[in-house]
């Protein structure tokens, strides 16, 4: 195993963890918490859990190929998240596209300094997932 090869596979680890810490960071807002997951949390969780699974297969055989499966996901993921994001602290924002029930996407269970939220800390995950990913290099 080359220095390279050694390399993607930290950051493989790196974007793992990320994906395991936002899965259980989101499952203790809603289930210890009892933060009630609004439609734009659950498309990011829909964009999250597989990645933890994938990612913990993909390091576990050290296959750095995952990187065509888990990019998109994540990129897409943190898209949602900069939108939901901007629908809670952006005014007005939130008006383009009403939830369709339930929790209103725009509510902010937690607001820390000011600027943290739940969809902050899920674009975080997404950024670091992505940019790890994007430093996985495959063999030649």
């Amino acid at each position: 195993m080359t220095e390279k090869n050694n390399r993607s596979i930290i950051f493989l680890y790196v974007a793992w963890l990320a994906s395991i810490i936002a899965t259980l960071g989101s499952l203790y807002f809603s289930e210890v918490r009892g933060y009630v997951p609004c439609e734009m949390c659950w498309y990011q969780r829909i964009a999250m859990y597989p990645l933890t699974v994938t990612m913990g297969i993909a390091v576990f055989k050290r296959d750095l190929a995952v990187k065509k499966y888990v990019l998109p996901a994540s990129i897409i993921g943190g898209l949602i998240s900069v939108f939901h994001y901007l629908e809670q602290k952006v005014p007005g924002f939130a008006a383009i596209k009403p939830c369709s029930m339930g929790v209103p996407c725009s509510g902010e269970y937690i607001n820390w300094l000011g600027f943290i939220t739940i969809p902050f800390l899920a674009f975080v995950a997404f950024l670091i997932i992505t940019t790890c990913l994007l430093f996985v290099k495959k063999e030649d």
